[in-house]
């Protein structure tokens, strides 16, 4: 356990940090399953309607490094490949 005030307040702050990004995560892992879902579907305008609201989430939390921003851009990139196999 942390003994100096700056030490206990990182932790809290770590506390907080850790929660928020166990949520954007949590939100980003279930856009990706309905995504998925669609596309295993052969849906492909809820896939797109799912992707678009999956690249959002994916963005945002690149943008505040609750996920490594090359990890979101992978994410999306592999999503839109399976997208447009599906109009092919």
């Amino acid at each position: 356990m942390a003994h100096t005030k700056s030490a206990l307040k990182r932790a809290r702050q770590a506390k907080k940090r850790t929660l928020r990004n166990r949520i954007s995560k949590s939100e980003i892992r279930t856009l990706l399953k309905r995504t998925m879902k669609a596309i295993e579907a052969g849906d492909g305008a809820k896939a797109r309607s799912e992707f678009r609201l999956a690249s959002r989430g994916l963005d945002k939390a690149a943008r505040h490094r609750a996920i490594h921003p090359n990890e979101a851009a992978r994410r999306k990139s592999r999503l839109a490949k399976r997208i447009a196999a599906l109009k092919a």
